[in-house]
Order: C-alpha cells, then structure tokens, then sequence
C-alpha cells in the first residue's frame, strides 16, 4: 500500500492537475475567513468546507481519470487487487485535501482578531474531514471507474453536488453548515459535528464499494 501510495502521488504531482481545485479551495477559504472579524470561527469553518467538498470532488475526478486505463490495468495486475489500487487513491486525494485545509485552519486568527480555543481547532478539523470525505466519496462515484463519458459524469457531479449541498438538513454537507453558521459556541458543536463526519465516513466507504465492484467488473 505504500508503495502504491507513493505511485499515485507522483502519477498526481507530475499531472499538476491537483493544482486548480486547490487554487480553488485556497482563494474562497481566504475570501471566507477574511469577510468578517464578528463573524465566530466556527461558522467560518461550515462555508469552509462546502468549499472542500466542492475541490475534493474535482480532485478526486482528476486523479482517477488522469491516468491511461492501460496503464491502470498494469498497475492493478502487477499490485494484485484492483481494489487496492483504489483505496490508495482514496487516501492520497483525502491527504492532498486534508493537508492544504490544515494549514488553513488558523487563518481566522491570522487575518483577523479571532481567538482559536482548542474546541474551535477540534471542529474545524472535523468539518474538513466531513468535507474531504464527502467530496471524494462524489468524485469516486462520477469518475470514469462508475461513468466513462465526460458529459454524463460532469452532469452527475452537479447533480449530486447540488442536491447535497443545497437540500434543507441533508446531512453531511448542509447539515454541517447550517449547524455551524446557528450554533457560534463550540464545545456544544463537537458531538454534532463529530456525527456529520461519521456519516461522511460511512458515505465514502459505501462510495469505494460501490466504485470497486463497478471497476472490478469492467476490468
């Protein structure tokens, strides 16, 4: 698994196509976390991660899809398990996502005269992973694995993008947001938030299942 977590990050750094969505990510984070300084941390933490679901959706799609289906056939044979080769990709577009949202996490207090309590930290942390995992859990279902033709998949991301994003209570991704932009107080948000990132979990494992039969009975 290291190994094939090693090839997949470079297969992704050597395409720079992990550059857009992240750009992406970074300049509405900014614009987010520098809008207001009454506004609490947490509720700058929910946009934040609409934000991240939105790249890492797109992240996910560019890195399933960069790479030539013949050479992704060699590289399943040669690991043994096609469902390896995909559980590898799921970690590196969860660590490229996650690892460019931490380093954003203290902006709030950068930019502006917010004050950072550990429980602020401890939320913003899982609403990026609720975030990240959401939106790789999309990028896997409408990547060229599950819908070969560009068109289809595009309109199938919008879709379910919207359809998460936007439907009243919908957890994760609008439950998330909806709880943090309402309730400012952090300590009372952890066992919320600490949900909506579970469900999050269960969606993205559901999502590698799901991608990993469809691949497996392609290939």
């Amino acid at each position: 698994m290291i190994a094939l977590f090693r090839y997949t990050t470079a297969v992704m750094l050597h395409s720079q196509r992990y550059i857009p969505p992240l750009l992406l990510f970074v300049a509405v984070a900014v614009v987010f976390t520098g809008s207001s300084e009454s506004v609490p941390v947490a509720a700058i933490y929910g946009p934040v991660s609409g934000v991240l679901f939105v790249s890492s959706v797109w992240l996910t799609v560019t890195l399933v899809n960069v790479e030539d289906p013949v050479r992704r056939v060699i590289v399943v044979v040669h690991s043994g398990r096609s469902r390896s080769v995909l559980v590898a990709t799921v970690l590196v577009a969860l660590a490229t996502s996650l690892l460019v949202s931490g380093l954003l996490l203290f902006l709030p207090m950068v930019m502006g005269d917010h004050s950072i309590s550990p429980d602020d930290i401890l939320v913003g942390v899982l609403a990026q992973l609720t975030g990240a995992s959401t939106g790789v859990a999309i990028g896997l279902l409408v990547s060229r694995l599950v819908i070969r033709r560009t068109g289809y998949s595009l309109v199938t991301a919008l879709v379910l993008m919207s359809i998460i994003s936007f439907s009243q209570g919908l957890p994760p991704i609008n439950r998330l947001i909806r709880l943090l932009a309402n309730t400012p107080d952090a300590p009372s948000l952890l066992a919320r938030t600490a949900e909506c990132a579970v469900i999050a979990m269960v969606l993205l494992t559901a999502s590698v299942c799901v991608t990993s039969f469809i691949a497996d009975r392609r290939d």
